[in-house]
């Protein structure tokens, strides 16, 4: 289904304005953390929750954010997520207590769990063909765009006026969004249905215990009593997720969704890669400032190079996909990625910017806006447009609970390096590991796209006539 109302262009706006608002929000508050710290008094571990509880809800409630929007109408949770989000962001600005901040940006992370989501089905229902390749690539731009510039936007908001005012930025924004998909956005077809509410608590509860259990790994080691019952019990929900989705009548995660090889794969690589990515701009945003005596404006203007080739070669890429296989593309843009982040683990205290930060950080750059695109049409190759809101929750779901899961483990791997020494010289040895870490991940995650989504595409592309591929 295309829309006319209101033009191609203003729809994709609207959609796009919304989800870099929410994606934000993953990283503007990296440069901001020592002030939120100070400011609200604050201890290690109580500041590691100011993001994963956002990261954790996120993520966890993806896949019942995108069931909702088939059973509502994606324009109506549309426009409840950002009143959710817009409302939780004023709570966040004006907290009081470190409480108050966290239990806000879980509820935050609530309203990004419905408009995420609902905006990349909203693209699979507003456009196809041509025009959805190319609302696709802008919406991987968008991806990559809202990680870099959030530590600029934070970084710049914090020197200059207040962390808050890094989250009361969304509340004007939220408003006009609101506004302008009331008055452009046509309501989708509304499909008849319940909440697969079982479901939706083993994920969600599922992936929190996991993230929980890692996250403890990294202080008192893998294993303590606060490690093991958590990571075994966040299994144990992961396992009775899929069998209560295997009977359910109306699954919020459809397993049908994986009996396609390059999906499948896509959903892993996609964990793979981000979980390397969110390590990358956590890390390197301590080693520019840490390690390099960067202000934390300094350190978001720091990323400027990686941010700029990432959307210059993200805006390339629809042209690209017309002479160069999709699976090619990928797999180039998750080489370079591993390259550059490789190049990056080596840098050391007196290492100088230009040569082993910011080349590295282009090659990251580049390697990401060829992936990004490819990358989300594989998660939803061959899909139903019945299927389009799970289908679009699973991409989204695998993006935010890959940063939360990476993010956990190379937080521990490198726990250890750096450990009981301090100055730059320490923190420097306790990135590197953690940037090898992420280029594990980036390698397996180019053995997931050599194995299983280029075999995976050559296939579907042999069965392209398929009624049920026909529409994707």
């Amino acid at each position: 289904m295309t829309s006319r109302t209101g033009g191609r262009a203003a729809i994709l706006a609207i959609i796009l304005i919304s989800y870099f608002m929410i994606l934000l929000d993953n990283s503007v508050i990296f440069t901001g953390l020592p002030s939120i710290r100070a400011g609200l008094e604050l201890s290690p571990a109580a500041l590691s929750w100011v993001q994963d509880a956002y990261t954790l809800v996120f993520g966890g409630l993806l896949l019942l954010g995108a069931r909702a929007g088939d059973i509502v109408g994606r324009r109506r949770l549309f426009v409840a997520g950002l009143a959710v989000f817009g409302a939780a962001s004023l709570a966040i600005g004006l907290a009081p207590t470190g409480a108050w901040m966290i239990g806000a940006r879980a509820v935050q992370g609530l309203g990004a769990a419905i408009v995420a989501p609902t905006s990349l089905a909203l693209i699979t229902a507003y456009f196809d063909g041509e025009a959805r390749s190319r609302a696709v690539a802008w919406y991987a731009a968008t991806a990559g765009l809202g990680a870099s510039l959030g530590l600029l936007v934070g970084g710049a908001l914090t020197e200059w006026l207040s962390w808050r005012a890094a989250f009361l930025v969304n509340v004007p924004i939220a408003v006009a969004m609101i506004a302008a998909a009331r008055a452009v956005l046509p309501e989708t077809p509304r499909r008849s249905g319940r909440f697969d509410v079982v479901g939706a608590l083993c994920a969600t509860l599922g992936m929190g215990a996991l993230v929980l259990g890692i996250i403890e790994a990294g202080e008192t080691g893998w294993d303590a009593a606060g490690v093991v019952v958590p990571v075994v019990a966040g299994l144990a929900l992961l396992v009775a997720l899929v069998f209560t989705q295997a009977r359910a009548e109306q699954p919020i995660m459809p397993l049908r969704l994986f009996c396609s090889w390059e999906r499948s794969g896509a959903y892993a690589a996609r964990m793979l890669y981000l979980g390397a990515m969110i390590g990358f701009f956590f890390f390197t945003t301590q080693y520019l400032q840490d390690a390099l005596g960067f202000t934390p404006l300094q350190a978001g203007l720091g990323f400027l190079p990686m941010s700029l080739v990432n959307f210059v070669v993200a805006m390339a890429v629809p042209a690209l996909r017309a002479r160069i296989p999709n699976a090619v593309l990928l797999a180039g843009g998750t080489a370079l990625t591993l390259t550059g982040m490789a190049w990056l683990s080596l840098a050391g205290v007196g290492a100088a910017y230009p040569t082993s930060v910011a080349l590295p950080m282009m090659l990251v750059g580049a390697g990401q806006g060829l992936a990004f695109a490819p990358l989300t049409d594989a998660g939803l190759a061959g899909v139903a447009p019945a299927d389009a809101g799970a289908a679009s929750g699973l991409v989204n779901t695998a993006h935010q609970l890959g940063m939360a899961l990476g993010l956990a483990v190379l937080v521990a791997v490198a726990a250890p390096a750096g450990a009981g020494a301090d100055g730059p010289a320490a923190v420097a040895a306790h990135v590197s590991v953690a940037l090898t870490g992420s280029s594990v991940l980036l390698a397996a995650a180019l053995v997931v796209v050599l194995v299983v989504i280029v075999p995976g595409g050559r296939s579907r592309t042999r069965h392209a006539v398929a009624p049920a591929e026909a529409t994707a």
